[in-house]
């Protein structure tokens, strides 16, 4: 039997560091791009995501301006929430938003290395992009 999660169990699982998935409508005959990634959330705020500037990804949300991201629990008891959302913002991080999505996932003594390498240009994956993700609908589910 499943349930729907309650407003305050989604946004609150919502909020636990799992790993996201975005995905983007297409501009050409592929089907959506759907990629796992970090996010920052805080119960009742925006998603923040971090994308690399001029790739695919980035350019597909640009001209798209909506996403979906889900993210699920893949230990019993099996749960998942899904946004469908509005960009609301696409452009290079400030520190904190880098360290709002990197604290999730790194270690302490290597998120301040992680946001210099990130804003000093040192990635060769490329420039930082921050994009904020407003949700609109929310699709969730509670297989406990």
């Amino acid at each position: 039997m499943s349930r729907k999660l309650s407003e305050a169990e989604r946004e609150e699982f919502l909020a636990q560091p799992h790993i996201g998935v975005l995905s983007v409508s297409s501009d050409d005959d592929r089907p959506p791009s759907a990629l796992p990634t970090w996010y920052a959330y805080r119960p009742g705020g925006n998603i923040g995501i971090i994308t690399r500037r001029d790739r695919r990804k980035s350019r597909l949300i640009r001209r798209a301006g909506t996403v979906s991201f889900s993210v699920q629990q893949t230990e019993v008891p099996y749960r998942y929430v899904t946004v469908e959302g509005t960009v609301v913002r696409q452009e290079r991080p400030t520190a904190d938003e880098l360290a709002g999505v990197g604290r999730r996932y790194l270690p302490v003594d290597r998120i301040d290395s992680w946001i210099a390498r990130e804003l000093g240009g040192e990635n060769p994956a490329g420039e930082p992009e921050y994009v904020e993700i407003r949700p609109d609908r929310w699709l969730t589910k509670d297989f406990s």
